[in-house]
């Protein structure tokens, strides 16, 4: 490999290469060099062999990622891709091959090692010399897992499997039981704007009101909180291109967020609706399903069985069928997997039609003119390669270009498809083409993207709810000029608009007991905001999570609060106390509310918290809860958040349910178009995703803080590493490349230390 990689004082890779093919090798080798459990874990999850390691627990998973057959898809997709775009395929493919060459390098072992269900996973790739468990995973060693061989199709699988349940297909269900239960009205009552699950904010501000005269880009995008982190802070560099940006492990280049010097990019959850469920009518013939159509045909499905190993358990077998609308992901022809369905009712059988599967394109094509974009109209014409998920998208350029659209493939149909299942039997719900992508423009030199109702709002059904745009642009509207420096202040903001419904419910309440009426006071004196310190905010969210209960409880909802069955993964989706929780807002301010009387609830739960109010502050209970895939070994002591699901600091709780948050900002960043070296980022966790590494969580304390690290583009002050041999010098790195976490963000932005520990490297690299 003649490429090279260098580290700054985060551990952030910064990867140098002659070409585009050399470098999309080497981020794939650094990738798997920092994340390797990480990449082995997607990759499974996508193939749905994920419970050949973790357990029956990952088994609901694995069913569904066979059933909507998210491997096949990345298959066909890679198909397409090589026809359509050979350059992208063999970039690729390139990148495939550095990741198996880090993982060979870093954590396999010489032969196969024996999975717990006591068969080989895979034969170590040849060359490796660190075994499973080594400091470089320790992971594998618990599961006695040998990392397997990536295939050029897995990027696309991991992207694909990231992305399934992102625009909220499941959501249809929910809409479908309340329609039954209530009637249509009241699909806008539960609506997810009112208020909504988190998203991502983003906002542009043009050069006329910046104090350079140049644009400025930031945002942090809301995702769950993962351990490693779902983004890689990254620098790719080659004769074509030199960019810095936010990448997803296990797939090549920057597609969300990126800054090539010229012109910066990122993006937001558009909330449109883009993948559709039928309900089909199946029948068995001999060994064959059949699916009957819109046409009144019968007409023959796909349809073949899959093994899925179980650690510790005996295989399970999966159906897979096929119509001519897609994969059925709910049920089969005899109803439901557990044999449960409601006497003299059809079996129930759902398929899912999603546009990967449909056109075998996941829009990697815009990936490469992505990096080698110069201006805005480059990124315009990429952008309109872009396939899923479906984006908002800002950008800016030094020559004053701005660019505020979406991208991404949304199907012309019936809108009736967008609210609920449609019978796949009935004319009239097949797809018609594709919607143009809409675009806006800027207010008063700002645009603001925070999954609200902005330009994609004749492509979804919900959206966030408006406070966290609106809060945004009153922050912005609040300064003439801004600085890059000054942004951490609007990611950080705590303030909570919709506390109000709540709030204005206690206010009108009278008669209440001594400690009520206290609690009363206090709340109406509360500041809003949803500081980790504040005893308001712990107050609000104890009443709030009372009424939310309280509401759950009324008989008028008694038949939302027992969902329809269907597969587990679609289940959170289908619980009536976080729909409630999310939709507070809407079902307090609704002109009526199915006969329940809402001041009387109000009054309960504020009677049941004055009785037992919290003892601590906010912080106590809203704490960071990040996802894994197994449990650290050693317990982490995770963090007080500020921060609530409609402030701009968007760390979401579930009301009703948990204070903990699951949620939030899993990335922050901010692109100064006027000089690349004062644009800034940060994730929760840090670079490596090994436990016990000093990047493993080196960023958090700057997270929490609501400060950012500096993006470094000046080679002279990194750290070079040796790629050659791949042995011991990351480890060499990682011992002499940790920041004192004493002296904070101010030590990092001091680059002295870098250059004194360059002169170490130098003296120590071989």
């Amino acid at each position: 490999m003649t490429g090279e990689i260098f580290r700054d004082a985060w551990g952030i890779p910064h990867l140098r290469a002659g070409d585009a093919i050399e470098l999309a090798r080497l981020q794939g080798r650094v990738t798997a060099l920092d994340r390797a459990w990480q990449l082995e874990t997607e990759r499974h999850r996508a193939q749905g062999t994920s419970a050949s390691f973790l357990g029956s627990e990952a088994l609901p998973w694995d069913r569904f990622a066979r059933r909507v057959r998210l491997a096949d898809t990345a298959r066909r997709c890679l198909t397409e891709l090589d026809r359509r775009d050979p350059e992208t395929g063999r970039w690729l493919r390139a990148y495939v091959e550095g990741v198996n060459e880090g993982l060979a390098a870093q954590n396999a072992s010489s032969s196969p090692a024996s999975g717990p269900t006591g068969t080989a996973e895979t034969a170590a790739p040849p060359g490796s010399s660190a075994p499973p468990g080594s400091s470089a995973a320790p992971e594998f060693a618990r599961v006695a897992l040998a990392p397997g061989r990536w295939e050029p199709w897995t990027p696309l699988a991991v992207w694909l499997s990231t992305h399934i349940l992102f625009a909220g297909f499941p959501a249809k269900l929910w809409r479908e039981r309340v329609v039954e239960c209530l009637g249509r009205d009241a699909v806008g009552l539960f609506a997810a704007d009112g208020p909504g699950t988190s998203g991502s904010n983003g906002w542009l501000v043009a050069g006329e009101r910046t104090v350079t005269g140049q644009a400025v880009i930031a945002g942090d995008p809301h995702r769950f909180i993962e351990d490693p982190g779902v983004y890689q802070q990254i620098h790719l560099s080659c004769p074509e291109f030199d960019v810095v940006g936010i990448a997803v492990p296990g797939v090549p280049g920057i597609a969300h967020f990126g800054h090539t010097g010229s012109v910066a990019w990122a993006i937001t959850n558009a909330m449109a609706d883009y993948q559709d469920l039928y309900r089909e009518r199946l029948r068995r013939t001999g060994a064959g399903v059949e699916a009957l159509g819109p046409d009144g045909v019968w007409h023959r499905a796909a349809r073949h069985t899959e093994t899925v190993e179980v650690a510790g358990e005996d295989p399970v077998e999966v159906e897979v069928i096929e119509t001519d609308r897609g994969p059925v992901v709910i049920g089969g022809p005899e109803g439901l997997d557990d044999g449960v369905t409601e006497p003299g009712t059809p079996p129930v059988a759902v398929a899912l039609r999603y546009p990967p599967r449909v056109t075998g394109d996941l829009g990697f094509g815009a990936l490469l003119p992505l990096l080698r974009a110069r201006r805005v109209a480059d990124v315009d014409r990429a952008l309109d390669l872009w396939a899923e998920p479906v984006n908002v998208v800002q950008a800016a350029d030094t020559e004053g270009g701005t660019l505020h659209r979406v991208a991404g493939r949304v199907p012309v149909r019936a809108e009736a498809n967008r609210i609920a299942p449609v019978p796949a039997w009935e004319p009239g719900h097949d797809w018609q083409g594709w919607h143009e992508s809409p675009r806006a423009g800027l207010t008063d030199g700002v645009a603001v993207m925070a999954n609200q109702r902005g330009p994609a709002a004749p492509l979804g059904v919900e959206f966030a709810a408006p406070h966290r745009a609106d809060r945004i642009a009153a922050l912005l509207a609040g300064r003439e000029r801004w600085s890059a420096a000054e942004m951490p202040a609007l990611h950080t903001d705590t303030h909570l608009a919709s506390a109000a419904a709540l709030l204005d419910h206690v206010a009108a309440l009278g008669g209440l007991t001594g400690p009520a009426a206290g609690l009363r006071d206090r709340l109406l004196d509360w500041d809003r905001r949803m500081d980790a310190d504040s005893t308001g905010a712990a107050l609000h969210a104890a009443v709030r999570g009372a009424l939310v209960r309280q509401l759950a409880r009324h008989p008028a909802f008694a038949r939302l609060a027992a969902p329809p069955a269907c597969p587990e993964v679609f289940r959170p989706w289908l619980a009536l106390v976080p729909r409630i929780g999310y939709a507070l807002e809407h079902l307090l301010t609704a002109k009526e509310l199915y006969g329940v009387d809402r001041p009387a609830a109000v009054r309960a739960a504020l009677e049941e918290v004055a009785a037992r109010p919290p003892a601590g502050t906010w912080g106590d209970t809203h704490r960071l809860a990040p996802w894994r895939a197994l449990p650290p070994t050693t317990p982490y002591d995770e963090p007080a958040l500020s921060g609530d699901h409609d402030c701009v600091l968007c760390t979401s709780s579930v009301p009703g349910l948990t204070d903990l948050a699951a949620r939030g900002p899993a990335a922050r960043y901010v692109w100064d178009l006027a000089r690349r070296e004062d644009s800034r980022w940060v994730v929760p966790l840090g670079a490596s995703g090994v436990p016990g590494s000093p990047h493993h969580r080196d960023q958090s304390p700057l997270w929490l803080a609501g400060d950012l690290v500096p993006v470094v583009t000046d080679w002279d002050v990194l750290r070079r590493e040796d790629v050659v041999r791949g042995r011991d010098a990351r480890e060499r790195t990682d011992a002499f490349d940790q920041p004192d976490k004493a002296d904070g963000p101010d030590k990092a932005d001091g680059l002295q230390e870098f250059a004194e520990l360059r002169e170490v490297q130098e003296e120590t690299d071989v």
